[in-house]
C-alpha cells in the first residue's frame, strides 16, 4: 500500500515511536495517540504527522483518535495497538485500582482501539490490526498481571481474524521479548547483570513493518534480540 495512513497508540515513545519513526521513512502518514503530550509532538515533529492526545483506557478517547486521523488524512488503513503499562501489583500487594489500571491500557485500550476504528475500516473495504503482545503472553512472566493481559491480546488476534477477515481487515499480533525501553527502567540493571539481552526498539519497528506488509491474518509473530521476526504455527488443538 502507497502511503499508507497509520494510527499507533503508546506512539510518544519506546516501540511506539520508534515504529513512528520507521514506517514515516517508509511513506507513511503517521497519527500518535498518547497520553504523554509533550513526547507525542516532540515524535510528530520528526516524522511530519498529527498528534492526538489519547487514554487508550477511554473508548471515546479512542473514538476521538480516530476520527481525527481520518479528518486529517480521509482515511485510516492500519492500526497499530501499541500502548501499554507494566502490572501495578501482583497477589502478595494486590489492589483493585492498581489491576484495573494495568488491564485497563493493555486490554481494554486494544479492545476499544478496534472498536472504534472497525466501522471505518469496513467502510473503505478494508484495513489492518497489529497488536503488540509480549513474549509474556505466550508463556509467563514474574509481572502476573502484564503476562495476562498480553495472553488475553494473543486469544484476541486468534479469535476476532476470522470476523474481521469477513470485511477484508486482517489483525496480527506481534509478541517482542524484552525490549529497552521507558517501561523496563526499574527493572534494567538487574536483567542486564543477570544476562538478559535487551532489544532495541528499532528491532522491533522493523518487525512490524514486516507484520503491516504480511497479508496474512490472525498470525502471531516473536521478536528476540538480534534475531529476525519468527511467524508461530497456529496451535494444535486435538479432538
Amino acid at each position: 500500500m502507497r502511503n499508507p495512513v497509520v494510527l499507533i497508540t503508546g506512539g510518544a515513545g519506546g516501540i511506539g515511536a520508534a515504529t513512528a519513526r520507521r514506517l514515516h521513512g517508509e511513506g507513511a502518514r503517521v497519527v500518535i495517540a498518547d497520553r504523554d503530550a509533550t513526547a507525542g509532538r516532540a515524535v510528530v515533529q520528526e516524522v511530519d504527522g498529527l498528534f492526538i492526545a489519547t487514554d487508550v483506557g477511554d473508548l471515546h478517547d479512542n473514538r476521538r483518535a480516530v476520527a481525527a486521523a481520518i479528518d486529517a488524512y480521509s482515511r485510516l488503513d492500519v492500526v497499530v495497538l501499541n500502548a501499554a503499562v507494566p502490572g501495578g501489583c501482583d497477589f502478595d500487594d494486590f489492589s483493585a485500582d492498581a489491576y484495573r489500571a494495568t488491564m485497563r491500557t493493555n486490554l481494554d485500550g486494544v479492545v476499544y482501539g478496534i472498536h472504534a476504528a472497525l466501522p471505518h475500516l469496513r467502510r473503505q473495504g478494508g484495513g489492518s490490526f497489529v497488536v503488540t503482545a509480549s513474549i509474556a503472553g505466550l508463556t509467563g512472566s514474574p509481572d502476573i498481571f502484564y503476562a495476562s493481559s498480553k495472553h488475553a491480546l494473543v486469544g484476541l488476534v486468534r479469535s476476532a481474524a476470522p470476523a474481521l477477515a469477513v470485511h477484508n481487515i486482517r489483525i496480527n499480533a506481534l509478541c517482542p521479548a524484552l525490549v529497552d525501553t521507558p517501561a523496563i527502567s526499574r527493572i534494567r540493571t538487574s536483567l542486564i547483570e543477570h544476562g538478559l539481552p535487551l532489544a532495541d526498539p528499532d528491532e522491533i519497528a522493523t518487525a512490524m513493518a514486516t507484520l503491516i506488509a504480511d497479508p496474512r491474518t490472525g498470525q502471531v509473530w516473536t521478536i528476540h534480540p538480534g534475531q529476525p521476526v519468527v511467524l508461530l504455527p497456529p496451535p494444535t488443538i486435538t479432538p
